[in-house]
């Protein structure tokens, strides 16, 4: 399934990453320890965190997620929406918890 698949069928906003919503996601890694997601988050992977600042833009393109899942409504800061934008990394917006998040965006990925 696709970024803009999930971002579409969950109803979550689209906020940068325009050329990169077509890339697949391939399951969810959920943390807000920027050390352990340059580490520990797989490529392809939805990382869902509430993290909205600029160092996180910059592991998102390290780990080389699909997407960068902002969590209980948070917005990223605009440093790091630019950054995002310049670097072509897909931020959405999502209104729930970080759990809930990641079983709706689960139960998509094993349909």
């Amino acid at each position: 399934m696709t970024v803009q698949q999930i971002a579409t069928t969950l109803g979550f906003e689209i906020l940068s990453g325009e050329e990169s919503l077509s890339r697949s996601v391939e399951g969810i890694y959920c943390c807000d320890l920027l050390s352990f997601v340059m580490g520990r988050a797989p490529a392809d992977f939805a990382w869902l965190t509430v993290m909205g600042n600029i160092n996180a833009a910059a592991v998102a393109s390290l780990a080389d997620v699909a997407c960068v899942v902002l969590v209980d409504g948070v917005l990223p800061d605009a440093p790091m929406l630019e950054k995002a934008q310049q670097q072509d990394i897909a931020v959405l917006a999502a209104p729930g918890p970080a759990f809930e998040t990641g079983l709706a965006i689960d139960q998509l990925l094993e349909a």
